[in-house]
């Protein structure tokens, strides 16, 4: 239901995971009909929603180096991960100097700029989230 919405862009989905060590996981998607990519990194584990973050901000650092310059559509099932990138879009960085200095460390203030980052309902049949669920799962052990 996803694709006809962001034609031409990589679909990017983030999720994270807590059991022995944090998971991130980024799944990439070329094309609609492509195969996943699926990329994991295993981290320190924080709370809840600063590891939903963490896994957004992988995700879109593995869309910048798998895929430069392609435009990308980002999915969370985390509604604050969502909420405080757009605000940082929508509103400045300068609102918020802690995902700003995230961003910066990171070199991805460009890459959110021309990203959309997109909710989408946990645990339902999107193909990129339940793959993004697995692969945080066994990232964090």
């Amino acid at each position: 239901r996803l694709a006809p919405l962001y034609a031409g862009h990589l679909q990017v989905f983030s999720d994270a995971s807590q059991k022995r060590h944090g998971g991130l996981a980024a799944i990439l998607f070329a094309t609609p009909d492509s195969e996943a990519q699926a990329r994991t990194r295993t981290v320190p584990i924080t709370g809840s929603n600063e590891l939903e973050l963490q896994a957004a901000l992988f995700a879109l650092e593995q869309a910048r180096d798998l895929f430069p310059g392609q435009p990308l559509a980002l999915f969370s099932d985390n509604q604050d991960a969502v909420v405080r990138l757009n605000q940082g879009k929508t509103h400045g960085l300068d609102q918020d100097p802690d995902l700003h200095q995230m961003l910066g460390a990171l070199d991805l203030v460009e890459t959110l700029a021309y990203a959309s980052v997109c909710w989408i309902k946990g645990h339902g049949s999107c193909r990129g989230n339940i793959l993004a669920d697995q692969h945080a799962a066994e990232a964090a052990g």
